[in-house]
């Protein structure tokens, strides 16, 4: 990986290298987001979080191709892991109990004295460059032209599991009942096409945990969350060159 503004130099361990508020003013200054920070705040890269996801050109539309372009803020930091999102996902979504949806990892932080833990929510990416699109044999999985919500056609899925070996984030399980491999779609089929506005997810978190919304709207939520220069906002792998519409920030 490219060294990036701020990385510590080899001879440093970047295992134990953590952000500063000087680093990260420094950052905002030059217009940069971290990305790959994960749980403890360790920097892996440093990179404009727009430019990681979406395409540089100056068109705006070129940016966002979907209308709506659906997306997700995750606030990190406010996850208490009381499991109310995997209860209303499996709920609306009839997400068997050896299935997922969405899942909520844990570490501890290594910063703090008292060893708490940290709770990372993660689900399907609705990626923008999907893996699995590209792995799956009989276009069973597809990214939707109109909303780029990644889909599975469970028809036309057979079943061989290559899309959960190309999927960066694991976010996808075999269904034993229906014998096609299922994901979260944000609720589309059962929620946003009958007349809701947003996921089971975000809709029965308590402490406003995910934000859903449309990301080729400047006056949505999303949008400006994602845009705000003033907070640090990353994405899951970026190294990957996937590109998520899902985005995490703390705060």
């Amino acid at each position: 990986m490219e060294q990036s503004p701020g990385t510590p130099e080899p001879s440093e361990p970047q295992e134990k290298r953590s952000v500063t508020e000087m680093e990260r003013r420094q950052f905002l200054k030059l217009g940069l987001a971290i990305t790959g920070v994960f749980a403890g705040g360790t920097i892996l890269s440093a990179a404009s979080v727009v430019d990681k996801v979406f395409a540089t050109q100056d068109n705006f539309s070129e940016k966002y191709p979907y209308k709506p372009h659906y997306a997700m803020v995750i606030r990190q930091d406010n996850c208490i892991d009381c499991e109310r999102c995997k209860a209303a996902c499996a709920k609306a979504n009839e997400v068997p109990p050896y299935g997922y949806r969405t899942q909520i990892l844990q570490q501890v932080d290594p910063e703090a004295a008292d060893r708490r833990r940290e709770f990372i929510p993660v689900l399907c990416n609705q990626c923008n460059n999907p893996a699995c699109t590209r792995a799956c044999p009989t276009g069973a999985t597809y990214k939707d032209k109109q909303n780029g919500i990644v889909m599975v056609d469970k028809e036309k899925c057979i079943g061989c599991k290559t899309c959960m070996s190309a999927c960066p984030f694991n976010a996808r399980y075999y269904n034993e009942e229906t014998k096609a491999v299922d994901k979260c779609n944000f609720c589309f089929d059962t929620r946003l096409t009958q007349g809701e506005t947003t996921t089971a997810c975000a809709a029965a978190c308590p402490a406003k945990v995910r934000i859903f919304g449309d990301l080729s709207d400047p006056q949505s939520e999303v949008f400006q969350r994602v845009h705000n220069i003033e907070k640090s906002v990353w994405v899951l792998r970026p190294e990957t060159g996937v590109k998520p519409n899902v985005f995490y920030t703390k705060g």
